[in-house]
């Protein structure tokens, strides 16, 4: 019988068992926030590089680009985490107050999803007597049981947004190296060769961290930087290439 099954607190289950923590708003924001400010702003500069302006003007554009970019996305993650943190905690509220109302009442809802899930009538008995013996534990129980969520790990949206910030400025940073070392038409060469091989190793890291193929998930993330950024270049060329603009 496994500890999900009866319902044990995930603490016992962590301590026989290795897994990477990924329910933090944190983590998944620091992930993914790189690889959207590299195609974000790669597809910024090389677009504005097709349009061959002065280099001072690119440079501009992908300082605005990875400053935009950045804070953007660190105020969505603070506002929807918040919200997300906002909603739990009412739910959360709401069950408690049904659990100290109706105590045997939900201590029968509790023993019902326990039985459903497979345990005999009178060991899923036990189990949510005993749960509903301590109120916290009983408030966890039902939270997980009930909601599937952990009332200890609701996120934090204040780490959520620094890690975007970051994250998103360290991708957005990668294309933005090219105007301050190439110069003419090294630029675009140099910016897209930078931003592919770094694309090529966050692909990398996700695909490890999924536990997927990692060449597969490298040539994935490249694939798609260079799609945006090809399509960019290439508008930004025709763009370039209209008389008075």
């Amino acid at each position: 019988m496994s500890e999900q099954a009866i319902g044990l607190p995930t603490e016992l289950h962590k301590a026989c068992q290795q897994h990477r923590d990924i329910t933090g708003g944190w983590a998944r924001a620091a992930i993914f926030g790189i690889s959207d400010g590299l195609v974000s702003n790669a597809s910024l500069v090389l677009g504005m590089e097709g349009a061959h302006p002065a280099i001072a003007a690119i440079r501009l554009a992908g300082i605005a680009g990875l400053l935009g970019g950045a804070l953007s996305m660190a105020a969505g993650e603070l506002v929807s985490m918040r919200a997300q943190a906002e909603l739990l905690q009412h739910e959360l509220e709401v069950e408690r107050e049904e659990i100290e109302r109706d105590p045997e009442h939900e201590r029968e809802e509790l023993a019902l999803i326990y039985r459903r899930r497979g345990l005999t009538p009178a060991m899923a008995d036990v189990i949510a007597t005993e749960m509903m013996a301590t109120p916290e534990l009983a408030l966890e129980a039902h939270a997980r049981e009930e909601l599937g969520i952990d009332p200890h790990s609701l996120g934090s949206p204040l780490g959520a947004a620094v890690a975007s910030f970051c994250s998103f400025a360290l991708g957005a940073l990668v294309p933005l190296l090219a105007l301050f070392v190439a110069r003419g038409q090294h630029v675009a060469l140099l910016a897209a060769v930078l931003s592919g091989g770094v694309a090529a190793v966050v692909g990398a890291l996700l695909g490890r961290f999924s536990g997927r193929p990692v060449w597969r998930a490298s040539l994935r993330q490249l694939a798609v930087c260079a799609t945006a950024a090809g399509v960019t270049y290439a508008i930004g060329t025709a763009v370039g290439q209209i008389k008075g603009l």
